[in-house]
């Protein structure tokens, strides 16, 4: 390994000396070389219990596993390009910004709509603490049912996370 090492680094020296690359190209080289000779060895142990365990040092009763080396598929270009497509539908500003008011719009209304729902839920929530539903088990005693209670509370909780919700649309449009 260590001669490995030795010839790599004297053929980036001459590569370097040769065409007078840049400096960051031998760190480039280096990298891609250190890779092939990251390569460990793993072993396998089962224990008396089934437990599996992996380790790149053997221990009493593990086998080496031969693993195969992966293989690294390059991305296409296309997947690196992140720019839009010739064919892709353009859109015109005012377009665009009739499409953000609606949308603003929309967001305001929906908005609006869960604030009276929660302040409608709150006040249910309200009568039924208030007001509990009564029942009689078998034996003829009373208790609370307190089910629906847990279910208005919900009904709030719900509310509340829709208004959240919106309001954090509302602000990404702005």
């Amino acid at each position: 390994m260590l001669l490995t090492l030795t010839l790599a680094l004297y053929s980036i020296y001459i590569i370097l000396v040769r065409h007078r690359m840049k400096l960051h190209y031998p760190l480039v080289f280096l990298c891609v070389g250190y890779i092939g000779w990251a390569q460990a060895e793993v072993y396998k142990k089962v224990d008396a219990d089934g437990h599996v365990t992996y380790s790149s040092t053997p221990t009493k009763g593990s086998k080496k596993i031969n693993l195969e080396p992966l293989t690294v598929v390059p991305s296409s270009a296309r997947a690196r390009n992140n720019a839009t497509p010739s064919n892709f539908l353009k859109i015109d500003s005012d377009t665009q910004k009739n499409r953000d008011n609606l949308r603003h719009k929309i967001l305001e209304e929906e908005l609006s709509t869960e604030q009276k729902l929660v302040e409608e839920a709150r006040h249910n929530l309200i009568n039924g603490k208030n007001n509990p539903e009564i029942l009689k088990d078998k034996d003829g005693r009373n208790y609370r049912n307190e089910g629906n209670i847990k279910s208005l509370q919900e009904q709030v909780v719900l509310h509340e996370k829709n208004i959240e919700a919106l309001k954090t649309e509302l602000h990404k449009l702005k």
